[in-house]
């Protein structure tokens, strides 16, 4: 987890709810493919906590993709957050949003993000809260 990434995917999640799952396992790898990992999965209707594990069943359960950064939304960030989409529609949930959250905004990347369902959130430096710190967060 980063220092600079997770206090703003913990942030977010405060506000929305539901429960929170770091650094999500998407696709477990094999020998013909990597791991690929969401850097925070909120199931939406589930008791407001971290959840310890990397994997839970989503099948039918709405949930929230969210991919962090702590820099501009840039074309990385939006390609996370569009094609992370794809790989979550293999565990069968009942409804996906993507969400890119970043630092700064970008009048480019923000258009193309917005016709393909991505919402961007940002989170600035200055909106950094001590509360929501990786060393300092009470996980239930």
């Amino acid at each position: 987890m980063s220092k600079k990434e997770t206090w703003r995917t913990r942030k977010y999640w405060s506000e929305v709810g539901g429960m929170l799952i770091e650094e999500f396992i998407a696709v477990k790898g094999s020998k013909a493919s990597g791991k690929r990992l969401i850097d925070g999965l909120i199931i939406l209707g589930e008791e407001h906590k971290i959840y310890e594990g990397k994997t839970y069943d989503i099948e039918g359960k709405d949930v929230i993709i969210v991919q962090t950064k702590a820099y501009r939304i840039g074309m990385y960030l939006l390609g996370q957050a569009y094609f992370s989409q794809y790989l979550i529609k293999n565990h069968k949930p009942k409804s996906i949003k993507s969400v890119a959250i970043c630092s700064k905004n970008d009048e480019v990347i923000s258009q193309i993000a917005n016709t393909h369902n991505v919402e961007i959130v940002v989170i600035s430096d200055n909106d950094y809260d001590q509360k929501h710190d990786v060393e300092k967060y009470k996980v239930d």
